[in-house]
């Protein structure tokens, strides 16, 4: 059995240069949630040199967009989005500390070499996974951007949230090895 690896954010350096592709982790503490709409706020504030609605040295911002919570549950269905939608926001929030994100589906060459240069995690959620990932949050509040909807940043307290990493700090990316794997397998 594959061990689970816990971790509490603030994600600090050296736990995320711990970390390896293809290795399953359970977040259990605050993180951030922001989508395309919000990046882009996020990026505006930080060029036009005002403060951010949170901190982002060592945090981890998962790319979701919640659906409305049914009492008692503190929030809806929260699956991954779309993670590509986000590559063009995150160099600048990777060189301003972020040290990671929580999505789906695979991200540039752009992206893998940020990760790389500023030492981040870029973690795998489970796809249609989101009534399943709303039971690991314990409890939501709207922080910032309210006006955006399910797209605002949401401040989650989560619980044993699941994720792979999908991209380690060395550049190792998990679809990258696995296409390699395929195509090695073919060439048999």
């Amino acid at each position: 059995m594959t061990k689970l690896i816990k971790i509490i954010p603030p994600l600090k350096k050296e736990l995320a240069q711990s970390l390896k592709v293809g290795e399953e982790v359970l977040i259990s503490g605050v993180i951030y949630t922001a989508r395309d709409a919000a990046h882009k706020r996020l990026v505006d504030l930080i060029k036009e040199k005002k403060p951010l609605p949170f901190p982002l040295k060592n945090e981890i911002i998962y790319y979701t967009g919640p659906t409305p919570a049914k009492p008692p549950r503190p929030i809806g269905s929260c699956g991954p989005t779309t993670s590509f939608r986000m590559d063009s926001f995150t160099p600048l929030l990777l060189s301003r500390g972020l040290r990671g994100m929580i999505g789906k589906g695979s991200r540039s060459l752009q992206i893998r070499e940020s990760i790389k240069k500023y030492k981040a995690i870029y973690f795998l959620a489970l796809g249609g996974g989101g009534a399943y990932l709303s039971r690991r949050v314990k409890r939501a509040e709207v922080i910032a951007f309210a006006d955006l909807g399910p797209e605002a940043v949401y401040k989650l307290w989560v619980e044993d949230f699941p994720a792979i990493v999908g991209i380690d700090c060395r550049g190792e990316d998990l679809y990258q090895n696995l296409i390699r794997r395929k195509d090695n397998n073919e060439k048999k």
